[in-house]
């Protein structure tokens, strides 16, 4: 049996700011908001872009991207070659 996958499947959206990138995989996304209630003025799922990183500090960002439960947010340091 083949697999198949939907375009939405391959998609990943990365974010860069002030040494911090922000990686967001839609087909992982649970949709649990813990994003958008923790950090609204950077995760706005009505906006976009959704994500905009100038609203807080990098560990800030950080910390809350930590909380996603499906990893569909995660992030790297930037400032890193």
């Amino acid at each position: 049996m083949a697999l198949r996958c939907s375009m939405r499947d391959e998609v990943t959206k990365r974010y860069t700011l002030n040494g911090i990138t922000v990686t967001w995989k839609p087909a992982l996304c649970v949709h649990s908001g813990i994003c958008a209630r923790g950090l609204p003025a950077v995760f706005s799922p009505r906006r976009r872009p959704w994500i905009e990183l100038q609203h807080a500090d990098t560990d800030v960002i950080s910390a809350q991207v930590d909380r996603c439960p499906s990893g569909a947010l995660s992030w790297t340091d930037a400032s890193e070659p």
